[in-house]
């Protein structure tokens, strides 16, 4: 029996996830990802590399994919509270250009999987928030594309648009409709 409740979002692939906890008076244990469980699931990936960040309250990092080595990502919070949003960029998909997205926390410990194919960011809504995800390719630096966060055609509503902390980067990114996207 497996300890996790996999539950599908509004986009195919895109999973939010609830793992059991074991708790008491000392704290509590859960597991975090089984590969077994997760195969057993349709979810069948080889995740190759784990990432980790931490971040002050109003960042938004995002939205990001690799172009020609896109990541399925299977992301968590240790610490603090997430807005986690993924955008589907499958070209074929019914679904293209829609967003779903899910409060991340320390507190509801939920996961959010996220295959390949999809642009990817997050909003911290705690005073520090760190994050932390697995991914099924490694980071390619030179491959890396953008979308605007605020892309009013994707439409995504953050829980809060005030001040918005963003790096150059994610602040020049260009909107959807100008990407050049081949998933």
């Amino acid at each position: 029996m497996s300890n996790f409740n996999f539950i599908k979002t509004d986009i195919d692939g895109v999973y939010i996830i609830e793992s059991k906890l074991f708790g008491d008076e000392r704290g509590y244990f859960t597991e975090t990802y089984k590969k077994k469980d997760f195969d057993e699931a349709g979810l069948k990936y080889d995740f190759i590399q784990d990432n980790q960040s931490r971040s002050k309250k109003g960042v938004l990092r995002g939205l990001h994919f690799q172009k020609e080595h896109p990541q399925a990502k299977l992301v968590r919070v240790l610490e603090g509270e997430v807005f986690d949003v993924a955008v589907d960029l499958r070209n074929s998909s019914p679904t293209f250009g829609k967003w779903v997205g899910v409060i991340l926390s320390e507190a509801n410990k939920r996961q959010f999987l996220i295959p390949r194919g999809f642009a990817h960011g997050f909003l911290v809504l705690s005073e520090y928030a760190t994050f932390c995800y697995k991914c099924d390719e490694v980071y390619h630096p030179e491959d890396e594309g953008g979308i605007l966060w605020n892309d009013p055609e994707i439409d995504i509503e953050w829980p809060s648009t005030d001040n918005v902390i963003l790096s150059d980067k994610d602040a020049q990114h260009p909107l959807l409709k100008n990407c050049e996207v081949h998933f």
